[in-house]
């Protein structure tokens, strides 16, 4: 009684599509293929020319005032007045900045979640999505005006606290719509492993759904906060303007993209040079913050094995 030799093979051994080599393609899609790649990264290099210039400028021209003084001394009452630093707008940028994330980044996580896995496609979250939509696209200064009508002028004081509410309305649908198509992104296999394991839905969306999520939503909160530290038209309108350090949200504030505009706009050179100086910091500012970010999510994301 022989026994027969030919055993199956393993499905490993048969041949498949994405095992093929580049060079047993045919030679029109090797061309094609390569022509894209050539033109993503033309495109790439295109993009990153007006990046570079503006870094260099922006170091080349704001290294000159950097200091420590500079970052901790009052800002000059008179722009033609040489000396003098950035600390009160150093200052309120980093309170304006961290009360308006403090109210967004929940409320824009927390709305991106009931939309995601919660809400999907019913009338609420439809509508929710629309005026996220809408509220991206409306410009800084009208939610300055927006918040100068509807706050200021009712308590009758320019404050950080206004300043504050006007950037936290700039990045709530930004965080929205971004944290909601990384919750998109993770797979439904991983929330139905977990629910099949006993785990209830906010159970399964706290330690399964974020954490597969957390570096994309990370990158959209950044995106966000780069905005909001960026922005200049409703800090003007509602936070009033102040030359010493403010640490708190009640009162007059500033910050460094408020100064920006204000000591570009001269012609002296002592406020030219504390407009390259506060632009320089400001840049600082966002790097170290996204690079600690990133860090942070880094430690909670969920690592492929």
């Amino acid at each position: 009684m022989t026994t027969t030799t030919t055993a199956a093979r393993p499905a490993s051994s048969a041949p498949a599509p994405a095992d093929l080599r580049r060079s047993a393609l045919p030679l029109r899609r090797r061309l094609t293929d390569g022509f894209a790649k050539g033109l993503m990264v033309l495109a790439l290099l295109v993009a990153l020319v007006p990046l570079g210039l503006v870094i260099y400028k922006v170091i080349e021209a704001g290294a000159g005032v950097m200091s420590l003084d500079f970052l901790v001394d009052d800002i000059p009452n008179s722009a033609r007045r040489a000396g003098g630093g950035m600390g009160p707008a150093v200052a309120g940028t980093l309170i304006i900045t961290g009360a308006a994330a403090a109210m967004s980044i929940p409320l824009g996580v927390l709305g991106a979640i009931y939309l995601n896995e919660y809400g999907k496609q019913n009338a609420l979250a439809r509508l929710i999505r629309t005026m996220a939509d809408v509220m991206t696209g409306v410009p800084s200064v009208v939610m300055g005006l927006f918040v100068y009508v509807s706050y200021v002028l009712l308590v009758k004081e320019q404050s950080g606290f206004a300043a504050a509410l006007a950037l936290g309305c700039l990045m709530l649908p930004i965080i929205i719509r971004s944290t909601e198509e990384m919750l998109r992104l993770v797979p439904d296999e991983l929330r139905q492993a977990s629910a099949a394991l006993g785990a209830r839905r906010w159970k399964t969306t706290v330690s399964v759904v974020l954490p597969a999520a957390i570096s994309g939503i990370v990158s959209g909160i950044m995106l966000a906060i780069a905005r909001a530290a960026g922005e200049t038209a409703p800090v003007v309108l509602v936070a009033g303007t102040a030359f010493v350090s403010n640490w708190s949200l009640s009162g007059d504030n500033t910050t460094l993209a408020a100064q920006i505009f204000k000591n570009a706009g001269e012609f002296f050179p002592a406020a030219q040079g504390r407009a390259w100086g506060a632009a320089l910091t400001l840049m600082a500012i966002v790097l170290v913050f996204t690079v600690a970010a990133r860090l942070i999510s880094s430690r909670f994301a969920i690592k492929e094995r």
